[in-house]
């Protein structure tokens, strides 16, 4: 049975994806909900039967309460049949109905509702552009992703658990009492115009304030995320206090809101206490001058009683539910302004996979400024022929990490254009460009896996004879064997910790290492690829490297020139430019920059900042 209930949706379902999801709440729940239509529609009725009984047995009580004013041999020679059934009902049907209501929502809404909005909105999110991402809190985005689904799950439920219920009493509530005495409605309809003040005059403020306590968490969440992943930093510059009191800031700001949230609730319960006091007086009091006057029975005086004291136990509810539903609200609104946002950065309408040749890149007046007026690329033109190494050299800031996110079209060029044998780049699908250009970065960060998992995923498919046999060839192999974790997994299967903290720089560089080789791409970038190695395996790397340059068009950026002084051709960048190109021995008789950072290096390193 729960089963059956649990799989109505699957919230996996194949699904049309967009570019721009809607950007206002009421669309955008819409939007997800979608898959759910049928299911709402089934858990609204069910809430309305469910409410419409609650009022039916308050009525029977009354009728009830009528009917013993006879002896209990005529009571039950008359009624006896009638008692039964309402009996059988209420210990049977009853419960039946009560089941399915609590089983939608239970079952099949909130679990389901909750996981469809989370996978989609980590889809889109995925698809966002590295500069995007850039731009933001790591730990906000998760926290968004993290906290939007639940907040709409609790939207959805007190829609059919509390709302639809509520009204659907309600009106039954009017509809007893208007049988009984229509006059029995004056003070019902003044406490409910009165009660829907409160509600508008708490609505209308809990939004906002709601909105403004999810976004302080969300601060403070990104600050204390931030603080932990970079925790070498901190203990490094002895910063614990410096961090405590930044996190502090937020803190306190989300305590504030939070106040500012509260007082709403305080003056919400103690105004409806005050209400529900007059709607008791009000409703009691008249059925009872009714009953003296000898306009209504008893059963009218004991069912009006028995409505006002369940209404009085239920506004508290019901307003909870009405607030909650809001603040909820102000929470997704707040998600969504991460998880609506359009993809800014997108495959072409009719963008194909690239057909990859030789492997002849072309840059054509490339420029890119990211936005401001100076710094990234001016208008460079250059080509790389197939099979060729360039070797990538410039002060800092001259616009080498430009390029390369260029080319991996991490960002879409301002001006220009990069051709891959012949095919703009922004016209075949991104997935197709990745899977061939493999890049080894100076920042050899790793997933927070087992080093297997991080390996394979240069080529998934690989198999393990291929994988080992490429960690081999990156000198990973013999530490890798030596691995274990605190959950007591060793070799391949121990895993690196987040960012792969639980290596050294070194054996990060070299797992990075085999994940490019295992991946095999036709295009290779190399970007101070042999940074955190200590001169002898930096030797031993130097032999896998070349060969794995066999065969594939290279770009390598170093500040190492003796890394690059074998490359074919070495492009000299400089305030976005291309100011020199040529080979090694050529550009040192040229005299230029190249030559100067060739003469100033200490170490084999480059002087990246000007002379004086």
């Amino acid at each position: 049975m729960f089963k059956f209930f649990e799989s109505l949706v699957d919230p996996y379902a194949p699904y049309q994806q967009s570019d721009t999801p809607p950007t206002r709440l009421w669309p955008f729940m819409r939007d997800y909900a979608r898959p759910f239509t049928g299911i709402f529609v089934v858990a609204g009725i069910m809430s309305i039967i469910v409410a419409g009984i609650e009022v039916g047995l308050i009525y029977y009580m009354g009728r009830i309460v009528d009917l013993l004013g006879t002896s209990p041999a005529i009571f039950w020679e008359n009624h006896g049949t009638e008692v039964l059934l309402v009996g059988v009902f209420i210990l049977l049907i009853r419960p039946v109905l009560q089941m399915v209501d609590v089983l939608l929502l239970n079952q099949t809404i909130l679990p389901n509702f909750g996981t469809l909005i989370r996978w989609r909105s980590h889809r889109h999110v995925l698809r966002q552009s590295v500069g995007w991402f850039e731009n933001d809190f790591a730990g906000r985005i998760a926290n968004r992703i993290m906290q939007t689904p639940p907040a709409a799950g609790e939207v959805v439920f007190q829609v059919f658990d509390a709302i639809s219920f509520a009204l659907a009493y309600l009106i039954g509530a009017a509809i007893l009492l208007s049988v009984a005495d229509p006059r029995l409605l004056l003070p019902l309809a003044i406490w409910f115009a009165a009660y829907a003040c409160l509600i508008a005059w708490t609505v209308k403020r809990v939004g906002p304030a709601s909105q403004a306590a999810s976004d302080a968490r969300s601060t403070t969440t990104g600050r204390v995320v931030d603080a932990y992943t970079n925790i070498h930093s901190v203990k490094m510059f002895a910063h614990h206090d410096r961090e405590v009191e930044y996190a502090k800031e937020a803190i306190e700001l989300t305590r504030r809101t939070f106040f500012v949230e509260m007082r709403l609730y305080t003056i919400m319960d103690v105004v409806l206490v005050t209400l529900n006091g007059l709607l008791i007086v009000g409703v009691v009091g008249w059925a009872l001058a009714l009953w003296m006057q000898g306009a209504a029975s008893v059963g009218v005086v004991a069912a009006a009683t028995a409505l006002t004291l369940r209404l009085n136990a239920m506004t508290g509810w019901i307003m909870w539910a009405l607030t909650t539903f809001f603040r909820q609200l102000g929470v997704v609104a707040e998600g969504m302004e991460t998880i609506a946002q359009p993809i800014s950065l997108v495959d072409a309408t009719d963008a194909k996979p690239l057909d990859m040749g030789l492997g002849q890149i072309t840059l054509d007046r490339l420029t890119h400024h990211y936005g401001r007026d100076s710094g990234g690329l001016n208008a460079i033109t250059t080509t790389i022929q197939p099979g060729e190494k360039v070797g990538l050299i410039g002060r800092s800031g001259a616009g080498k990490s430009t390029l390369v996110k260029l080319l991996l079209r991490f960002y879409d060029a301002e001006d220009g254009r990069i051709l891959i044998d012949g095919q703009d780049i922004t016209q075949v699908t991104q997935d197709t460009l990745r899977r061939n250009i493999g890049m080894v970065q100076q920042d050899s960060s790793l997933l927070h896996r087992s080093v297997r998992d991080n390996i394979l995923y240069g080529r998934p498919d690989a198999t393990e004879a291929e994988m080992i046999e490429a960690a081999k060839q990156a000198e990973a192999h013999d530490f890798i064997l030596d691995l274990a974790d605190p959950q007591g997994r060793t070799g391949y299967d121990a895993q690196v910790g987040e960012r792969g903290v639980k290596l050294s720089g070194g054996q990060r560089q070299r797992v990075t290492l085999a994940r490019v080789i295992l991946k095999n791409a036709p295009i290779l970038v190399l970007d101070e690829a042999t940074s955190a190695l200590d001169s002898e395996v930096e030797a031993a790397i130097q032999n896998t490297l070349y060969e794995m340059m066999v065969g594939k068009t290279v770009i390598a950026i170093a500040h190492r020139l003796s890394t690059i002084a074998q490359m074919d051709r070495i492009l000299v960048l400089d305030d976005g430019k291309i100011v020199e190109d040529g080979t090694h021995d050529a550009l040192l008789e040229s005299g230029g920059l190249y030559s100067e950072f060739w003469a100033r290096q200490s170490g084999g390193f480059i002087a990246t900042e000007a002379a004086e």
